[in-house]
């Protein structure tokens, strides 16, 4: 798995041998793999044989289906059905880019879902469409209150696409690091840098089994956890059906077969139909250049579009996760 085709026949190889239809486990194993080309290892391949585990022991639902439980037009309520969240995020997207195209704007939540990896992913459909892209999603309670001492909030993650040329795309845990990175260090038994993470007891820790038990610290103190309250407010609060709290840790091996309960949202908006005067467009390019001009970086510029990556693309897998990823292939009866 040195290039980017082969990690995404194989995960999706893998997928589908777990009873995943084929066109969603090769939907996945894209999400998948764009993490890691993207340079987030954290939210990629590592990531599979937890997947596996729980579609094997039942925590996802291999033929979940997604079932529209509202729909008025610019709103859509999915249910999730307990499936993994890669392809069901993508179909959400999508669904919010063509919704966007006649109304303007668009939302489509998923209740009950599992969780999908970079979230920033998610807003590539609605950007390919010439549209703003927001994500949101929760997950296991990793993150105490400002001042408080027990876990109450996930990372609350979030997303922006901004087409462009390249297109803008921010994507932020709002905790003070991923907690895959913090699994990361786990696995390759290194110490996490300090400030990252508390021990189950509250007390700060560099040790990442220890962090990956315990706590997260927010992102920029009290206003980071304003921010990942306001996340859990838009996934847990308006479309559940767990809060973060209650929310599965995929993580926790006894776990595998219980369903996580996610939830996730989308809003795409129309640049055209928001603006009153002048060309959105335009501006938009505008903002970019002078972050540009002015010697910095615009956020996700150095994210590839995944319909350009070839299949020789090189990739770095953790021999680890390719060790395990072996296991699971002679497990599932799928070539290595």
């Amino acid at each position: 798995m040195k290039t980017a085709g082969t990690a995404r026949r194989h995960a999706a190889d893998l997928l589908a041998a777990t009873g995943m239809p084929a066109d969603r486990a090769t939907r996945s194993a894209e999400a998948i793999v764009t993490a890691d080309v993207w340079g987030v290892p954290s939210h990629g391949m590592m990531r599979l044989p937890y997947y596996l585990d729980r579609l094997v022991a039942g925590g996802y639902q291999p033929a979940a289906e997604l079932s529209a439980v509202r729909d008025t037009g610019p709103l859509v309520a999915y249910a999730g059905d307990g499936g993994l969240g890669h392809w069901q995020l993508w179909e959400a997207a999508e669904l919010a880019a063509s919704r966007c195209a006649t109304y303007g704007i668009a939302a489509v939540s998923v209740a009950d879902s599992g969780h999908c990896g970079a979230l920033g992913v998610y807003t590539l459909p609605m950007v390919h469409a010439g549209v703003v892209g927001l994500a949101f999603s929760n997950g296991p309670a990793v993150m105490p209150p400002w001042g408080g001492t027990a876990p109450v909030l996930s990372t609350s993650p979030l997303a922006f696409g901004i087409p462009g040329e390249p297109p803008s795309i921010v994507d932020l845990a709002t905790s003070a690091v991923a907690r895959g990175k913090i699994a990361q260090h786990a696995r390759s038994g290194t110490e996490l840098p300090t400030g990252w993470a508390f021990d189950a007891e509250g007390h700060p820790t560099t040790d990442a089994t220890a962090a990956l038990h315990g706590m997260l610290a927010p992102l920029g103190g009290a206003k980071g956890f304003a921010l990942a309250f306001a996340v859990e407010a838009l996934t847990a609060g308006l479309v559940g059906p767990s809060r973060s709290t209650e929310v599965v840790d995929m993580f926790r091996p006894d776990d595998a077969a219980k369903r996580q309960g996610i939830s996730h949202l989308v809003v795409a908006l129309s640049p055209e139909l928001c603006s009153p005067a002048g060309d959105p467009a335009d501006r938009l390019s505008a903002l970019a250049t002078s972050v540009r001009e002015a010697g910095g970086r615009v956020p996700g510029q150095g994210r590839v579009d995944p319909r350009h990556v070839p299949d020789d693309h090189p990739l770095d897998i953790d021999s680890t996760v390719v060790e395990e990823l072996s296991t699971w292939a002679d497990r599932l009866g799928v070539a290595r």
